[in-house]
């Protein structure tokens, strides 16, 4: 039997109750003995049950509310406070009001009792909230894809977050890096898994050594700090460090501070100028124009911790004494780049070459998903492609 042949009835009798049962029990409302409503949900999975949405969204009054599930750690992180007031400002041009869900989540039929749809942002297969969400019985948009497994359709829009990462090591190499490094989000979301992907076939691609250093998701500026005093301790040979977690740059920073690297200067070639980063730039940022569009990086951003060790594509770190180990003495050239833009990299000294993922504009395009999905204007497996752009700076030597 297939999931468009099913019906309540169906699993009604397979189930051995009665098709009102069913309903509640997929519903998550009326009184269901935990039990039952296990066994319900259980026979449904089984037979490949699919819920109508749009028959259902018909039958039962519009509350004129969303609900919006961000990560844990949205509250540290510039990017999430500006994708949530895009979000709410486009739902808003809609007539609907913008729930904001508890990080640890309801279950999904008490909160598709309350909202018409849902938004659930970089949605990690380990939080234990988002089964309950895809599964609440009203649409459900992500931004970025679900990597665990969904039991529903849900529409998404996404970036190409392998293109962007591509974009800045393609960048340090043409600035004059020839060992770059990357500290890379934890977890198992689409964003974080997609840049550590990335870095190992861009590496192998090129023939080039990419150190990958993983940190916590949404690292501080001292866990960044941390973690670059450690890797360039372990290899000097180090000329580019691209940072991944939102607002973690200036730890970066710091640690080229601590150790005498110049930061927007290239060992190698000594081709970019050299700015401390301390001091003035005297560089302005350029903007780059590179669209984001297209293949899309199936890999946040919710996870706390210490920095976890490193691993490098090609093999370790160079050894003492070989010519790559002498290419990072004090003094040395290091270019600096983000995978986020936000005011930690705009407002830093040097200014910081970051990936711009335009968040409110993001907010919005999911929101505006989301609308058009409860409205009938797209389906609701329907997926979106998000575009970014490359913001280059004085951390990486860019012109003025």
């Amino acid at each position: 039997m297939t999931s468009r042949t099913v019906t309540l009835l169906d699993v009604a009798r397979a189930a051995g109750v009665s098709k009102s049962t069913v309903s509640d029990a997929l519903q998550g409302s009326g009184r269901v003995a935990e039990a039952t409503r296990d066994r319900v949900r259980a026979v449904a999975e089984e037979l490949g049950y699919r819920p109508n949405s749009a028959a259902r969204r018909l039958r039962r009054a519009s509350t004129g509310a969303v609900g919006l599930h961000l990560p844990a750690t949205a509250t540290r992180l510039d990017y999430y406070m500006n994708l949530a007031f895009g979000a709410v400002e486009r739902a808003q041009e809609d007539g609907l009001d913008m729930v904001l869900l508890a990080p640890s989540g309801a279950a999904g039929g008490r909160i598709a009792s309350r909202v018409d749809g849902l938004l659930v942002i970089d949605p990690e297969p380990g939080d234990s909230a988002v089964p309950g969400l895809l599964d609440a019985g009203v649409p459900v948009v992500t931004g970025e894809r679900y990597l665990g497994p969904a039991t529903g359709p849900s529409g998404a829009v996404v970036c190409d977050n392998a293109a962007s990462l591509t974009a800045l090591l393609d960048h340090v190499t043409e600035r004059g890096a020839r060992r770059p490094a990357l500290l890379a989000p934890s977890g198992s979301s689409a964003w974080a898994t997609a840049l550590r992907a990335t870095a190992g076939s861009w590496g192998r691609a090129h023939g080039v050594v990419v150190t990958v250093r993983t940190v916590p998701f949404a690292a501080t500026p001292a866990e960044a700090e941390a973690a670059t005093l450690a890797l360039l301790a372990a290899d000097p040979a180090v000329d580019a460090v691209i940072c991944a977690p939102d607002g973690s740059a200036p730890g970066v920073l710091r640690a080229a501070t601590a150790l005498g690297r110049k930061v927007g200067a290239s060992s190698p070639s000594g081709a970019c100028g050299a700015t401390n980063a301390s001091g003035s730039s005297g560089a302005t940022s350029t903007s780059g124009a590179i669209d984001g569009n297209g293949r899309t990086g199936e890999g946040s951003r919710t996870e706390r911790g210490r920095t976890e060790g490193d691993r490098s594509e090609h093999g370790g770190p160079a050894s003492p004494g070989s010519p790559d180990a002498a290419a990072g003495p004090v003094g040395a050239g290091l270019l600096v780049a983000s995978c986020v833009d936000g005011t930690a990299t705009r407002g830093a000294e040097p200014p910081v070459t970051a990936v711009d993922l335009r968040p409110a504009a993001y907010g919005r395009a999911c929101a505006e998903l989301l609308c058009d999905i409860l409205a009938g204007r797209a389906a609701p497996d329907t997926v979106r492609r998000h575009s970014w752009s490359l913001e280059t700076r004085a951390s990486t030597g860019s012109p003025g």
